[in-house]
Parts: C-alpha cells; sequence; structure tokens
C-alpha cells in the first residue's frame, strides 16, 4: 500500500502536535480536511494510527511504529528535492517574501552575498499570504522574509519590532483621530488573511486581544489586495507601521493602535538546511 507525501505529514505533524487543531494550524489547513484526510489514510492502511481521546490524539502501537519511518521518509525526500533543485538552478538563491520587504534590508544584504559569492544569483520572489512561510514550506524558496508568528520546522531571526496600526479609508470616522484604541475597533468589519495562513491570521486580527471572534468581511492574499478592499471601504486591516509608509496610496489613512503587542519581521530558514550559501545569506542580513 503506497502513502502520498502529503498524507506522510499529515500524519507526522498530528503525531508531534497531539491535536488536530495544533496539527491543522502548522500544516495551514482546515480541521475537518485534516480530520478527513487522517481517516482516508488509515482507511487504506487497514489500521487506526491514532486513538481518539477527550484530551487529543494518541498514537496506537501501529501509529508508533509507523512514525519514525514516515519522519525519514520526509526527511529523506526533502533533502533530496532541495539537492536536485539546486542541481537545476546551480548558483542560485530564492529569497521569498509575503510583502515588500523595504526597511533598506534586502538590497544590501544582497549586495554583500554577491561580494561573498560573486558566481551565485538572488532570485526574489512575492509570495501570497496562503503560504505564510513564504515558500519554505514546500521548499520553493531557500530564505525568507517573514512575519511572525510561522508554524514548521524554521529557524528564524527578529530583524525588526514594529508597533501594529490600522488601515482604513479616509472618509472613516475614526480617520481623524491621532491614534485608536483597540477595543474601538472590536465591531468593525475586517479584511482578513485567508483560513490557510492559520496562526498568522489570527494574529492580524489581533485575534487574542478581542473578548469575542472577529467581523470578517473579506479575505485577501495579498497586501496590495488588503488595502485595495479597505480603501474602498469593505473593512480595516492591521498591518505594521513600516508598511504603512511602504503601501501610500489614495484614500488611504493609517493610525496608530497603542494597546497591541508590535509585529515582528523575520528572516527565516529550514531548521536542517545548512547549506554554506544559505547561511552566508543569513549573515548578510543587517539591521
Amino acid at each position: 500500500m503506497d502513502a502520498h507525501l502529503r498524507e506522510l505529514r499529515y500524519f507526522v505533524a498530528a503525531a508531534e502536535e497531539s491535536t488536530v487543531t495544533a496539527a491543522a494550524a502548522r500544516l495551514f489547513v482546515s480541521q475537518p480536511a485534516l480530520s478527513k484526510q487522517l481517516r482516508a489514510l488509515e482507511r487504506r492502511l487497514g489500521f487506526d494510527l491514532f486513538s481518539r481521546q477527550p484530551r487529543g490524539l494518541e498514537l496506537t502501537s501501529q501509529g508508533s511504529a509507523l512514525l519514525p519511518v514516515a519522519r525519514d521518509v520526509l526527511a529523506l525526500w526533502d533533502r533530496g528535492y532541495a539537492e536536485a533543485r539546486a542541481a537545476a538552478h546551480p548558483q542560485q538563491l530564492v529569497v521569498g517574501m509575503q510583502t515588500a520587504v523595504g526597511r533598506d534590508l534586502q538590497r544590501p544584504a544582497v549586495a554583500r552575498f554577491r561580494s561573498m559569492l560573486p558566481g551565485w544569483t538572488v532570485s526574489l520572489r512575492l509570495v501570497g499570504w496562503d503560504d505564510p512561510t513564504a515558500g519554505l514550506g514546500d521548499g520553493t524558496s531557500d530564505v525568507a522574509f517573514v512575519w511572525l508568528p510561522v508554524a514548521g520546522d524554521f529557524a528564524t531571526r527578529v530583524l525588526i519590532t514594529e508597533p501594529r496600526w490600522v488601515a482604513l479609508p479616509d472618509h472613516h470616522p475614526l480617520a481623524d483621530r491621532d491614534e485608536i484604541p483597540f477595543a474601538m475597533l472590536l465591531d468593525e468589519p475586517f479584511v482578513a488573511l485567508p483560513a490557510a495562513a492559520g496562526p498568522l491570521r489570527d494574529f492580524w486580527l489581533a485575534a487574542d486581544e478581542r473578548p469575542r471572534p472577529p467581523v470578517v468581511a473579506a479575505e485577501a492574499t495579498a497586501a496590495d489586495e488588503v488595502l485595495e478592499l479597505v480603501t474602498a471601504g469593505v473593512g480595516v486591516a492591521l498591518l505594521a507601521v513600516g508598511n504603512a509608509s511602504l503601501y501610500q496610496r489614495p484614500g488611504l489613512t493609517c493610525r496608530p493602535v497603542p494597546d497591541l503587542p508590535p509585529a515582528q519581521l523575520a528572516v527565516a530558514w529550514r531548521s536542517d538546511d545548512t547549506r554554506t550559501p544559505v547561511q552566508q545569506f543569513i549573515d548578510c542580513v543587517q539591521f
């Protein structure tokens, strides 16, 4: 019986997180979809991998036997895929990002990297919010600039910590205030990241600071799309203060939300990726 790599990733995540909720957030999938896939895998295997308990998931004896094998298979595949992609594009480093980085970060980093490895090129790619790992999760990026939190086996180094502001249309009743306490935004419709963004979606909705769930008026997969919806009056959105200046446009007003914890921009890479060019690029990112 063959199992697909995606099914093995689902199995390993569920085993390591011990709850479907945590595993789904780590994998950027919905809980019902993950539960359905795990049940389907068990049916095809012919035995249960988990014992479902009120407090979460417990591995059966069969699941315990299969877990180390699944981990080894995934590690071998990920390493092989990285080596194959590197062979197909020798001396190329792919750097993912979710928004324009700005802040004078990537330009000097790329310049330093090229001076250290003159035969190498750096490709910058913008990845939608539906992949909050900015390509690290599926191996299409070697390094990434990401907003925290990011779930998965990734190493991160925080580069910048910035206050969160709110973006509103110019005609919004709160737009003339110097700052806006979060309590005044609780009932506002928000433009949200897609559900696949998992914990990052919750962060930009300030879910931990709310006494009740947010009102989500629309979802968007890119920063420009978010702010176009805000400017059109569909909803409001939180953003880092640095992005408020990067994404200025007519009809948009941004104001501080002083009582929210700040946002963190980080450079991230796969924890098991010890390739010299990757580590050298990380060292080149300075602030």
